[in-house]
């Protein structure tokens, strides 16, 4: 969770939004952006979804590297 949580915050910064925007454009709470971010919380399959539709990438783009 937490290389998935930096994976997130590093296409949200390459991007150049805040975590506002990203709660807005992905539809979540930016309290749940946050403890994304910071790996406290276990995402389901849909919300994977969701993060790469709002940060236009690929699912699997923000899995990589995590074993």
């Amino acid at each position: 969770m937490k290389i998935f949580g930096e994976n997130i915050k590093k296409r949200r910064e390459d991007k150049g939004i805040s975590q506002e925007e990203l709660a807005n454009i992905a539809e979540f709470d930016r309290t749940y952006i946050s403890l994304v971010e910071r790996g406290k919380r276990n995402l389901s399959l849909l919300n994977i979804c969701r993060f790469a539709k709002a940060l236009d990438t690929k699912p699997f783009e923000l899995i990589k590297n995590i074993k």
